[in-house]
């Protein structure tokens, strides 16, 4: 696939983006790193712009808008996460913006999309295709579709979290990144290739979902029903050409955690580390956590995807 991402375009858009995105913090646990034997560098994404990863590819994208795609405005669908981020980046770019959200997004993510000032559009995410959807207000409005994950901007604005992680913490051995769509995991591998060469790369995605795992055995994209699973920000079905081209010839392997591994990470990050973490955001962590046997020694990087959960959604996981 010719128009594939490089490094090179990950330090662009790293240039890009640098005066409008936070350079997020990294942060370790003593005591995580006593029971697992191990180094952990935890890349802290919910401390991000609207509170994850996404701002990053999708100012990226609208950044590369031409004046007449601005005037026109964006449209997008997603969840949540990519929502918010296309919203407040077509904030930042004066531009308009079209989301096309799920009928069950998370309260909190719906409001802040609506809030950055983008039209919201609503659709039932188990009878419906946000694709279609999304194309079609594209034909009917001439708006540029930013897709939450397969585009080559999305993606290489995603690895710059990878990439300010090694350049803050030196080469690892091993990294652990979410897995949705594959525009974080994807961007992390041309990081992680350039920069620590020898790092095994996992991604991780909710075991309800393991559609990536299934594409990475079988050797194509393999699409699913939406998966049933508390992590909202991977209830994706299907990887997309261009991060699986990636995909497929840099992971390491991919991993999954069940539902009850992320409640047990949000209670540790919030407990130990003191932070609010969705439970998207805790699959690299939960994934660390069950190879703890395969990590002793060995320095490891985290990638903490996001924070955006309703907190009446985040105490009633955390209690139960």
């Amino acid at each position: 696939m010719s128009d594939l991402p490089t490094y090179d375009d990950v330090v662009r858009a790293h240039e890009r983006i640098a005066a409008h995105a936070h350079r997020t913090p990294v942060l370790t646990s003593r005591l995580t790193d006593a029971e697992l034997g191990a180094s952990l560098h935890f890349k802290c994404e919910n401390f991000q712009r609207m509170g994850a990863f996404k701002f990053r590819g999708a100012f990226n994208a609208l950044s590369r808008f031409s004046p007449a795609q601005r005037r026109a405005g964006v449209v997008a669908y997603s969840s949540g996460n990519h929502a918010q981020a296309v919203a407040l980046a077509a904030r930042i770019l004066e531009m308009p913006a079209t989301i096309v959200m799920p009928h069950d997004a998370p309260a909190a993510k719906l409001a802040a999309t609506k809030g950055y000032g983008a039209e919201v559009v609503m659709y039932d995410r188990y009878t419906e295709d946000r694709e279609e959807i999304g194309r079609a207000l594209a034909t009917e409005r001439g708006l540029t579709l930013i897709p939450p994950y397969d585009h080559p901007d999305v993606m290489a604005g995603q690895g710059t979290a990878a990439k300010e992680l090694f350049e803050d913490v030196g080469e690892l051995d091993v990294l652990f990144v979410p897995l949705g769509g594959g525009g974080l995991l994807s961007g992390s591998i041309l990081a992680a290739r350039a920069l620590s060469p020898g790092c095994a790369v996992y991604g991780v995605e909710p075991e309800a979902g393991a559609d990536g795992r299934q594409s990475l055995r079988e050797g194509r994209i393999v699409h699913i029903d939406t998966p049933q699973t508390i992590a909202d920000g991977a209830q994706t079905q299907h990887l997309g050409e261009h991060t699986f081209a990636v995909i497929k010839d840099g992971v390491d392997d991919i991993l999954t955690a069940s539902d009850d591994q992320l409640v047990e990470c949000m209670r540790i990050f919030a407990t130990r580390m003191k932070t609010v973490v969705e439970p998207t955001g805790c699959l690299g962590f939960a994934a660390a956590r069950t190879m703890a046997g395969q990590l002793r020694g060995r320095r490891v990087g985290v990638i903490v995807s996001g924070g955006n959960v309703d907190l009446e959604r985040f105490t009633e996981l955390v209690r139960s």
